[in-house]
This record gives structure tokens, sequence and C-alpha cells, in this order.
């Protein structure tokens, strides 16, 4: 079957532009992790979490603040969540503590009422970000199985698990720019990472993977149909035919998204906001990063064979 590219966009030919802009991204990704590190919150080094209502609007934070001082309570951070409403994180606290830290606001601002007390300790701390570490591995290795098994009659001229390892690489590439941009907000907005942040990575891995298996599923069908075709010209015809598909599908997602990170509330503003920047680069590496990756590989065996 002749190959028609003259009305599609030649995306395969500026590869090297594409993975310009993504090492542009991960190098400001790592070095602010490496530099910053991530604001862990209290589900990974524990700690308690305290909301508490007051019977008017909220005080101003800095005279919040001097009362938990006043009650030697450190390492807190404060975060509003309404009208009415503020978040107090600590370090880990005595009940009696606990029980005097709202006696003293009660004391300065008249009536609390308590609406929300978790504690952590450190020790299940730990364990949870040892898991959300295991986690993390454990889906990356299934999605590379998997990949290599459902691609495993593809083998010419690139094998089934050269698929596997390319969606993997895309994963990383958006798991480190989440990664990277939450340690930037960590350092200067005071953002904590926190069990939710896992789950909208493992959401955004999800997504991620299934946008780069469309892509290399209709590589696969071309390979098949379009023999006398190269490899290039396959791949920029298969980002082109499902490129419609991918942009109005993550489109979807990030219009809802942007509607709960506008009007939907405090608790889970930072939980979207992960999978917002996940999906908007889970779909740039599906189809810039992925696919072109896999031509880039074949391009290094041919030079080292000849």
């Amino acid at each position: 079957m002749p190959s028609n590219t003259t009305s599609m966009l030649n995306i395969i030919k500026y590869y090297k532009f594409w993975f310009m802009v993504s090492a542009v991204l991960l190098i400001a990704g790592i070095v602010a992790l490496v530099l910053f590190g991530l604001n862990l919150g209290i589900d990974f080094k524990g700690g308690t979490l305290t909301q508490v209502q007051f019977a008017e609007n909220v005080p101003a934070l800095n005279e919040i603040q001097a009362v938990l001082d006043q009650s030697n309570i450190s390492n807190s951070h404060i975060q509003p969540t309404g009208e009415r409403s503020v978040i107090i994180r600590t370090g880990p606290l005595e009940n009696d503590r606990h029980q005097a830290m709202l006696g003293a606001l009660s004391d300065k601002f008249g009536s609390v009422s308590e609406e929300q007390y978790t504690s952590i300790g450190p020790i299940i701390g730990k364990e949870l970000k040892s898991g959300a570490i295991v986690q993390l591995i454990l889906v990356s290795l299934g999605i590379i199985l998997y990949i290599a098994y459902a691609f495993r009659k593809v083998t010419k001229p690139v094998s089934s698990w050269r698929f596997g390892v390319a969606a993997i690489i895309a994963l990383l590439h958006d798991l480190l720019i989440v990664i990277g941009f939450f340690a930037i907000l960590g350092r200067f907005k005071g953002v904590e990472i926190d069990s939710l942040f896992v789950t909208a990575l493992l959401t955004v891995l999800g997504f991620s993977v299934h946008d780069t298996i469309v892509v290399f599923d209709r590589i696969r069908e071309n390979l098949r149909l379009r023999t006398g075709d190269s490899l290039a010209e396959i791949i920029n015809n298969s980002i082109n035919q499902t490129l419609i598909r991918s942009i109005n599908t993550s489109l979807t997602v990030i219009f809802v998204l942007t509607s709960l990170l506008l009007f939907g509330g405090e608790s889970i503003r930072y939980f979207v906001l992960a999978l917002l920047v996940g999906i908007v680069a889970g779909t740039y590496s599906s189809i810039f990063i992925a696919s072109p990756m896999l031509l880039v590989w074949y391009n290094f065996d041919q030079r080292r064979r000849r």
C-alpha cells in the first residue's frame, strides 16, 4: 500500500526537537528534585493533621501561627480550606498536647470545633513510603511485560520487547515531570506530598500507557499492511492516524480536571493538579517520545551493524 504523507504532519522528521523539549523539562525537574527534594506530608514522615472550624471567618494565618508557637507546637504548617476552616499539620503530638492546642485556639479565637484529626506514627509513614515505591515499580514491570506479550508477534523490524521498553521510557518521562513540578511547588509553595499524590501517579501511568498502546497498535497494524514503506513513514503515518483521537480524549479529561481544579475545593486541589500535569505530559510523550524512540533505536541498530 503506498504511503500518503503529503497532508500529514511530519512529526518524525522533527523528533530531535521533541526530544530537546523533553530534555529541558526533565533536567529542570531532576535539578529541582535534587536541590529541593519532595516536601513529604504526614502520610510518609509521620505527624498529625487537624482540621478546625472557627465560629466566624478564619483569623490571619500569622495569628494562628503565633498561638501554635506559644503552645510549643513546632514544625507546623497551616492551610486554609474555606471561609471558616484551616488544616494544621504538625509533627507527632501526644493527645494531651493536641487537646492543649485546641484549647489555646479556643481561648484566643472563641469557639473552635474539630472537624478532622489524623495521626500517623513515623514507622507507619516509612512503611507507606516504601509501599508507594514498590507499587510504582511493580506497575512499571507489569506494563512492560503486558506490552511485550501483546506485541509478541511483531518481530521485524522492531521486536516486541522494544515496544515495552519504549513505553516505560515514556512513563518515566511523565513521572519525572510530575515529580519535578511538585518538588518546585513544595519548595516555593509549601505543597506536601501525601498518599493521594501516589494515587495520582498511578493514574497517570495508566492513562499514559493507554494512549501509548493506541499508537503502538496502529504501528503494529501498519507494519503488516505497509510492507513497502520505511519504518519512519510507518511510524509517522500511525501517529497521524491516531493523533486526533489522542488529543480529543486528552482534552475531554483536561476540561474535567480544570473544572475540578477551579471549583473542586482545597482538599483535592493538588491531587487534581498532579493528574492534570501528568496527563498533559502523557499525551505529549505518547505522540512525540514513545513512538520516535522506536525509530531512534532501530536506526542505532542499523548503524551498529554496518
